[in-house]
């Protein structure tokens, strides 16, 4: 469902619980609001136009400021945490991706990769004596 914003329209395209890929248009001389995110990442991947992304550094808004210009094809992404706003340069579309970070620790491993002496076929499957996942 697409929804109005100041700026353009967003468009829901996938959500789940650690992650969201929206389509946004976006209008010329128009921006969203200074805004940061607590724990998620946001991503900007440019298809048409040209968007600016502000990230201001040391989180105060006084700070220094990035200015980062995408134009189509560039992805650019800013960090939970970091203030930032985008601004359309050009009237264009961008898609914007929202994740969590990811615990690294968290695969539990029940065996170990390894080289097999046979080669695995669909003729394995189900067979006691060939089938690596037969119980």
């Amino acid at each position: 469902m697409k929804s109005g914003k100041v700026w353009g329209t967003t468009e829901v395209v996938e959500s789940t619980d650690c992650f969201e890929f929206h389509r946004i248009e976006f209008k010329a001389n128009v921006c969203c609001s200074e805004h940061y995110h607590k724990t998620k990442w946001n991503g900007f991947y440019v298809e048409s136009g040209s968007l600016l992304v502000k990230v201001w550094q040391g989180g105060e808004h006084d700070a220094t400021v990035d200015h980062t210009v995408l134009r189509p094809g560039d992805y650019f992404k800013v960090p939970p945490g970091q203030w930032h706003q985008f601004v359309g340069v050009d009237d264009g579309v961008a898609f914007e991706l929202y994740w969590s970070r990811f615990n690294e620790d968290d695969i539990v491993r029940r065996t170990e990769g390894k080289r097999l002496d046979t080669v695995q076929t669909e003729r394995h499957i189900g067979n006691p004596l060939t089938d690596l996942n037969h119980e």
